[in-house]
């Protein structure tokens, strides 16, 4: 897997621009949102939804092989700009603990709302697990 830069631009911050892959098994993960196994949301804050929603898009990815540094693409739909510019820092506490430092192409979308209420985050992704 190799990030992309093209010359002359700066580095994001907790991003990538693109990422390339090599070969593998292509693994596509549907919305996951910041609820538990049996779909029930314990914590309504916008922290512990994005750490439950990130840990389910890990536990999806473990079932095909995959780890967090597999994961080239996430897609994040947030129904509250202010709470995730807010929760920024908190949020770079739980994705390192999460994924480490390793940083996907990302995208973030702000919508009117999400169809799993109370969700306030959902996120999606898309990973490549190298061939054994």
């Amino acid at each position: 897997m190799q990030a992309l830069l093209p010359p002359g631009w700066d580095p994001p911050i907790g991003y990538a621009n693109g990422i390339a892959v090599d070969g593998g098994r292509s693994v596509f993960i549907a919305g996951q949102v910041g609820w538990n196994a049996q779909q029930k949301f314990e914590r309504t804050d916008f922290v512990s939804q994005f750490d439950q929603a990130l840990a389910n898009v890990l536990e999806v990815l473990a079932q095909a092989g995959g780890r967090p540094e597999h994961v080239c693409r996430i897609t994040a739909f947030c129904c509250d700009k202010p709470a995730y510019l807010a929760a920024r820092p908190a949020l770079g506490e739980v994705w390192r603990r999460r994924m480490g430092r390793h940083f996907p192409a990302m995208s973030m979308i702000f919508v009117a709302d999400l169809l799993d209420h109370p969700a306030v985050i959902e996120l999606e992704a898309t990973a490549v697990v190298p061939a054994v």
